[in-house]
């Protein structure tokens, strides 16, 4: 087939998340015909003969080919106006929360990811923002806690680590109403699960280190935006300032573990559902926490919001106490005693130890984060693990 064939080819056909994924936007590399593309370690790239930049940019700090590519593909599977890689999720974090105004309000989640709830209270400590934190699994919290002054909503949805589901669209129509953005944190939905930014979501955040990637060996982080406005601008201009785009190496190890995202979500959201409804009426554990349960908080809104499954995180309640939840960590054999989600290992956290002295956790909470191992050796391992307590 020849090359101009082909780009018609492309061109006319329509490129659904999973073909967007497994191909990555750039496709084939055109010069060489590589199926893989390319790594460019280079910092900078020599001008033409006209003393201009052969591409975008003309050094590693500004953008690079392999940062491009993620970019373009994961903008693409969230349905998004366009995207910005980060050396950690953090570094994306602290980069868009520089763009507030001094002394702009804030409300998120009191149950979230630990880091970014102690990166807005450090703010908030330092006056740099003032800071309402909510039960946000309850549907009118978030309203009432917006006020004129609001210029950031950040939820996390399902929230990490009782997987409570919030209602995106009715969460973007309440900040909007007071203009304020509404930023998600869709880590655990991996852009298959559910697109935030259909729902009125902003911006869309991910710890790229975890779904996008899958396999433990990339640190990195996604913002995701609607619409190419002044502040996203900004930040894309802080990012280069600072020095945190995601280099490429790990944007080239990030982009293979994309190619491979779909399959990877929905084996392990298969095993996840199996196993929290294997141990829902399980004599030593108290409760499954899982968006696929129906006693779970806001699983209507799960069924409706998350039409691509209900991702492989969840939570136990044991019959037990601090030491106990943290042996059964320790009793497993299969899954792993480790911090992180989202690989294509399965993890288990006793979270309370993690976050330390501060966290609100209950003393009896184990996060699992499911893999796409096989389910039957999974079950047989927590089964085993249980039989210590």
């Amino acid at each position: 087939m020849t090359n101009s064939l082909s780009a018609i080819l492309k061109a006319n056909l329509t490129r659904r998340p999973e073909t967007i994924a497994a191909q990555s936007v750039s496709g084939i590399e055109p010069h060489s015909g590589a199926v893989s593309p390319p790594l460019y370690l280079t910092t900078t790239y020599a001008r033409d003969e006209a003393y201009l930049p052969r591409l975008k940019e003309n050094y590693q700090r500004n953008g690079t080919p392999n940062l491009w590519a993620v970019e373009e593909t994961i903008a693409a599977l969230e349905k998004g106006a366009a995207a910005l890689a980060f050396s950690s999720g953090m570094a994306a974090v602290t980069t868009l929360t520089e763009t507030l105004p001094l002394g702009a309000h804030v409300v998120s989640q009191k149950t979230m990811y630990y880091g970014v709830r102690a990166w807005l209270q450090e703010l908030a400590a330092k006056g740099r923002i003032s800071l309402t934190l909510v039960e946000a699994s309850d549907p009118a919290a978030i309203s009432a806690a917006l006020t004129p002054a609001t210029a950031l909503v950040w939820i996390e949805t399902p929230v990490n680590p009782t997987w409570d589901v919030i209602d995106i669209a009715a969460a973007a129509a309440a900040a909007h109403k007071v203009g304020a953005m509404l930023v998600v944190d869709a880590t655990s939905l991996g852009a298959v699960a559910c697109n935030p930014l259909t729902l009125g979501a902003d911006m869309v955040f991910h710890s790229a280190t975890k779904f996008f990637n899958g396999h433990s060996d990339v640190l990195a982080g996604v913002l995701v935006t609607r619409a190419v406005d002044e502040r996203w601008k900004e930040i894309a201009r802080l990012r280069t300032a600072l020095g945190n785009p995601l280099p490429p190496f790990e944007c080239w190890l990030l982009l293979r573990g994309l190619r491979t995202l779909f399959v990877r979500f929905r084996a392990a959201s298969d095993n996840a559902m199996a196993i929290a409804r294997h141990f829902s009426n399980h004599p030593k554990v108290e409760r499954v926490l899982h968006p696929g349960l129906a006693t779970q908080n806001g699983h209507a809104t799960a069924k409706r919001q998350m039409t691509g499954g209900y991702g492989a995180m969840m939570s136990l309640l044991l019959k037990t106490d601090f030491k106990g939840a943290q042996g059964f960590c320790t009793r497993l054999k299969v899954i792993a005693p480790a911090t992180s989600l989202g690989g294509v290992e399965s993890l288990a956290e006793h979270r309370k130890t993690v976050e330390g002295p501060t966290s609100t956790l209950p003393d009896n909470l184990v996060r699992l984060s499911i893999g796409i191992e096989n389910v039957n050796d999974l079950v047989a391992d927590i089964e085993q693990a249980l039989a210590g307590l």
